[in-house]
């Protein structure tokens, strides 16, 4: 669905991004992660023929995003760090607009808007005026307008900015039940939050990408396996004897002791590989009761700073407001549209 070669793009003589090079398939939701100035959203813009690259190559469903610029947007939903919603419209009368916009017969369009409204669970703030809308809304409505014309791409850029604990639960369901009809691809700067709604994880670090994989691929490459947090009720001496007992454990520690006549306790498991199903697989056939097994807050922590931090803290990231464009014989003044088609120009 996307193919990326060799993409660079350069203000002046400042490098955002590159030399660039990953692809995703068909159906996947991928996550672009990395810290603020990393290069995400210049890469997401670039992907959405919202920037021109500096070289390299970029194809959406087989098209080039600089010779088929059109049918490419025609092939995406947008949804920015900053909703594009207009305040002073009710959510269905913008969302019928943003229809008309993408081409959609009047028919069509309000037939759409129905379709959306439930998808994204905002039919109870169909009339409402949306300066009126709390931010998980607007967030929902940014999505919406993003998929109201059926594409076969969704880029999100930090969809989970600014939200609540349980607005974030609620929009990570609502990104997992467009995955049948969109393939996706997510920016943001929490591990925790992308691995929990990505089959993939793309790392990006000045620019360019330097770890690919799951969460749990990620940490067996970079922490050895890490730790684990293990809940278990059952008999504790006779869990830990099976924890040890696992290829790959290196220590069991017994963090939680059982209260009297509770059988409950907590293991700290120190590993050299990814042993949570051996782990699993141990504790059932001892007939141990797993009540938790999760990788530690700390670990994540420690995934992130080991990928996302720059060696260098001048190392190239997002470019400043206003920096000029390397010339590369690709023009960059033509306009190009945003997320709802208007034209504007390249930046």
């Amino acid at each position: 669905m996307i193919e990326i070669q060799a993409l660079t793009k350069y203000y002046g003589d400042k490098k955002a991004v590159g030399p660039l090079s990953f692809s995703i398939a068909k159906g996947e939701i991928v996550g672009l992660l990395g810290l603020n100035g990393a290069g995400k959203t210049t890469t997401l813009r670039i992907l959405s023929c919202d920037l021109l690259p500096s070289s390299g190559s970029v194809r959406v469903d087989g098209l080039d995003v600089v010779d088929n610029s059109d049918e490419v947007r025609a092939r995406i939903g947008y949804l920015p760090d900053h909703p594009p919603l207009y305040d002073e419209m009710t959510v269905h009368e913008y969302l019928l607009f943003a229809a008309r916009l993408r081409g959609l017969s009047t028919e069509d369009a309000l037939a759409r808007v129905e379709e959306v409204l439930g998808a994204t669970q905002i039919r109870s703030v169909r009339d409402d005026v949306i300066a009126t809308l709390s931010h998980g809304f607007r967030q929902r409505v940014g999505i919406a307008q993003a998929i109201v014309h059926r594409p076969r791409l969704l880029v999100l850029d930090e969809p989970i900015g600014g939200l609540d604990p349980v607005q974030i639960v609620e929009m990570r369901e609502l990104v997992r039940s467009l995955r049948h009809d969109h393939t996706t691809i997510i920016s943001s700067h929490i591990l925790s939050e992308i691995s929990e709604t990505c089959d993939r994880i793309l790392v990006i670090r000045g620019g360019e990408i330097v770890a690919s994989g799951t969460e749990a691929e990620l940490s067996t490459q970079l922490l050895e396996g890490g730790r684990l947090a293990v809940t278990i009720r059952g008999d504790a001496g006779q869990c830990k004897r099976l924890l040890a007992s696992v290829k790959g454990v290196k220590n069991v520690e017994l963090i939680e002791p059982a209260e009297p006549g509770d059988h409950v306790a907590s293991f700290a498991i120190e590993a050299e590989r990814d042993v949570r199903e051996d782990v699993c697989r141990t504790l059932v056939l001892g007939n141990i009761g797993i009540l938790g097994l999760s990788r530690s807050e700390h670990e994540l922590e420690s995934i992130f700073l080991r990928l996302a931090k720059p060696d260098d803290p001048g190392a190239p990231g997002e470019h400043p407001k206003g920096s000029k464009s390397r010339p590369s014989g690709r023009s960059e003044a033509a306009p190009v549209g945003d997320s709802n088609g208007h034209a504007k120009g390249g930046s």
